[in-house]
């Protein structure tokens, strides 16, 4: 009977051991998933002895989140945990010095510093004045009812303080480069100001901000050429815009339910189940705007490899596209960084390429000549 009872309690510590480690594997693997989303690292058991530690993250998520906790509300108003919005903004600027360098030279670096602290701040002010519109309406969005502003962390007047503070700084970068792109950039204000009101008044608010975001496209040939090249600066405007149109519709099919409840307005909405047909056409358009930049800046075959790269990359894009599932429109909408950067490639490369072609053609006339 003793050893019965013994067997049974063997029996019954087995099972219960056995339900309590599937109960917290379950548990962890919720843990990940919610951690994990927001960009946190989260705890686990380390590979080797010691007690449990922390896993190590290098996300913008985790980098905000262990930032002094006064400044995080600050930090996420720029959106500093989701840089992808500075990407978007920054990239079109570094294919507008690219394409202003010298044949066979690397874009300046000096440039590409400046404009990449420029697109922080101004992406940052830009969020903050979105956020001090919309924060009415941030409350009643399920994905933006968190927001520094809409949740109360952060009150209306320490916004604008704070707003006035990224706007001083972002004038102190503008104003190192020359006279004609000071002008330029200060003229893309009013667009700044402006383009977060856009969602109640039309259907086409991404076209607004595609014009905003954009600038940069103007702005990058400018501070290197002293002025604008319409030939090449306007086209590349226009692909930058038509790129924009793209990624913002399928943001914007993430928040259409609620936008629809409260009345906001977004090419979501209006293109509905015809958004891929549009977003073909979008592709179309910004591809062949595209192909008139390389002809007017005499580019390179890497410049159009890289064409086909993101025309192929849009191609996927698009065909796997689910509208109705919010994951899937945020993920594809991140992944326009990898068009962004496979562009800049094709246009450094395309520079360097020049170099090669015109050496070779020097060559040859100097053959001509000897001969």
């Amino acid at each position: 009977m003793l050893a019965a009872g013994g067997s049974g309690l063997a029996l019954g510590l087995r099972a219960s051991t056995h339900a309590w480690l599937q109960a917290s594997r379950r548990h962890s693997r919720t843990l990940a998933r919610v951690t994990g989303a927001q960009g946190i690292g989260y705890w686990r058991s380390s590979a080797g002895p010691g007690p449990p530690g922390r896993r190590l993250s290098l996300s913008a998520a985790a980098v905000v989140n262990s930032a002094p906790r006064p400044l995080q509300p600050y930090l996420r108003l720029m959106r500093l945990d989701k840089p992808i919005g500075t990407w978007l903004l920054y990239l079109p600027c570094t294919w507008s010095i690219g394409l202003a360098a010298d044949p066979g030279c690397f874009p300046d670096w000096h440039m590409l510093s400046l404009f990449g602290m420029g697109a922080v701040l101004m992406r940052g002010a830009g969020c903050t004045i979105n956020d001090l519109w919309d924060q009415d309406y941030d409350k009643k969005v399920t994905r933006t009812a968190n927001r520094p502003i809409a949740a109360g962390e952060i009150s209306t007047l320490q916004s604008f303080v704070f707003l006035g503070g990224q706007l001083t700084l972002a004038l102190s970068i503008l104003l190192c480069l020359n006279y004609y792109s000071i002008a330029l950039g200060a003229s893309s204000l009013l667009l700044v100001v402006t383009y977060p009101l856009m969602k109640r008044i039309t259907y086409w608010p991404q076209l607004a901000l595609g014009m905003t975001f954009n600038w940069g496209a103007l702005l990058g040939w400018s501070a290197i050429k002293g002025s604008c090249d319409p030939s090449v600066c306007l086209p590349l405007y226009f692909s930058g815009i038509m790129w924009t149109l793209i990624y913002d519709t399928i943001y914007a099919h993430q928040d259409k339910r609620d936008d629809a409840l409260i009345g906001l307005k977004s090419t979501a909405l209006l293109f509905r189940e015809n958004t891929k047909q549009w977003l073909t056409g979008f592709s179309v358009a910004m591809l062949g705007a595209l192909t008139l930049v390389g002809e007017n800046s005499h580019q390179t075959a890497p410049y159009y490899t890289a064409l086909v790269a993101v025309g192929a990359h849009l191609a996927h894009q698009i065909y796997t596209l689910d509208i109705n599932k919010p994951a899937d429109c945020w993920d594809k909408f991140t992944s326009n960084r990898t068009i962004g950067i496979i562009l800049l490639l094709g246009i450094v490369l395309g520079n360097l390429w020049k170099e090669k072609k015109t050496d070779k053609t020097k060559k040859h006339i100097d053959n001509s000549i000897e001969n």
